[in-house]
């Protein structure tokens, strides 16, 4: 004899598609292939790589900041600059290795970062972005009062602190390289940990409660509070997250570049404006985004850097063509068309069927 009962398949949260599958194993790949790069690839090409990684690593930083957080800062050269000074300053005047002295900028940085939010949060929309900014101006002012940093002038490295950098003489002995060439592979290579670490913390977070508190906040404030959301918890998280990882890549690029100045450390063209470039045209709120974003940047850079001028308004426009036709940027037209997400944050819910089974009895 025989009977039929009914059962419901329990609800499943599910975020990964088979496109982040495949992701992610062309992920492990590809960071296989970036270790193993210095050993086949010339200098300049490892130049070149350790110049996206790093605009990578700010660009992902100010898309957490301002695609996941709603906080549009146009101050951020301040933790840029603030993290390279603290690791000159503590290598000239303490006479520290560089490379762990890099861990001291972005420490600063979210130093910096404290009294920066206490002054910024009181502002909204676009107040907040112009108070970010002045605030990374009084702090380019004050450093370029630093004398024991060079002053308004800036300084170099010294050269038994380069010559003498952590790792470089093992570098060069499996490389058969020079110290400057091998100082170019351990930047690169901090580098690429640091890309990794960004973007996989980063992804990491947008999964988890907190991310989608964060969404929430950047949505709509009020309506994130009334269901037991912190905001203000929130806002202070991601602003003081995105200055260590600003100012830890701050000390690491003026570590490879080895000569600092109060213009170029907090130049806003440089670490602001080219970084939201690169975010808005790859396309904001998304991890996807910054990384279509840092590519097209860097080629366009390559084409017409030799035009001076011509070169800041050709991104300009092109900037102003992709915000009016395609707001979402290059990867929201790609994903818009194709569906495909490489790296899905969005959740989605299956199961909750009901379903016949037959028992004998």
């Amino acid at each position: 004899m025989s009977h039929a009962t009914d059962h419901a398949v329990p609800y499943a949260v599910h975020t990964g598609t088979s496109a982040s599958r495949i992701a992610g194993i062309a992920a492990l790949i590809l960071i296989v292939v970036l270790v193993a790069l210095p050993a086949f690839a010339s200098r300049s090409l490892i130049q070149d790589m350790f110049f996206i990684l790093t605009m990578l690593v700010l660009a992902q930083f100010w898309n957490l900041l301002a695609g996941y957080g709603g906080l549009v800062s146009i101050g951020q050269q301040a933790f840029v600059g603030i993290g390279a000074y603290a690791m000159f300053g503590v290598v000239i005047l303490a006479g520290l290795d560089p490379v762990p002295a890099i861990l001291l900028g972005g420490v600063v940085a979210v130093l910096l970062a404290i009294p920066t939010a206490f002054f910024a949060f009181r502002l909204q929309g676009a107040y907040f972005a112009i108070g970010t900014w002045v605030i990374a101006e009084v702090v380019r002012l004050l450093t370029s009062q630093w004398k024991a940093v060079g002053g308004g002038t800036g300084t170099s490295l010294p050269r038994d602190a380069t010559r003498d950098l952590w790792m470089t003489e093992t570098i060069e002995t499996v490389f058969g390289v020079r110290n400057a060439a091998a100082r170019d592979i351990l930047s690169y290579w901090l580098a690429v940990i640091l890309a990794v670490a960004t973007i996989g913390g980063i992804y990491w977070l947008l999964r988890t409660k907190r991310g989608l508190a964060l969404a929430a906040v950047r949505d709509n404030i009020e309506a994130a509070k009334s269901v037991g959301v912190d905001a203000v918890r929130m806002k202070w998280t991601v602003f003081l997250v995105a200055a260590f990882g600003t100012g830890l890549t701050g000390a690491l690029i003026y570590l490879q570049k080895a000569r600092i100045s109060p213009d170029a450390a907090f130049s806003v063209t440089d670490w602001t404006a080219f970084v939201l470039f690169i975010v808005v045209i790859g396309g904001i709120g998304t991890i996807e985004g910054p990384i279509i974003g840092v590519i097209v940047f860097f080629l366009l850079q390559s084409l017409l850097a030799d035009y001076g001028t011509w070169y800041l308004m050709v991104l300009g426009v092109i900037g102003i063509i992709i915000m009016l036709f395609a707001p979402k940027g290059l990867w929201g037209l790609i994903s818009s068309r194709t569906g495909i997400e490489l790296f899905p944050v969005r959740r989605r819910l299956t199961g909750g069927a009901l379903h016949t089974s037959q028992q004998e009895t």
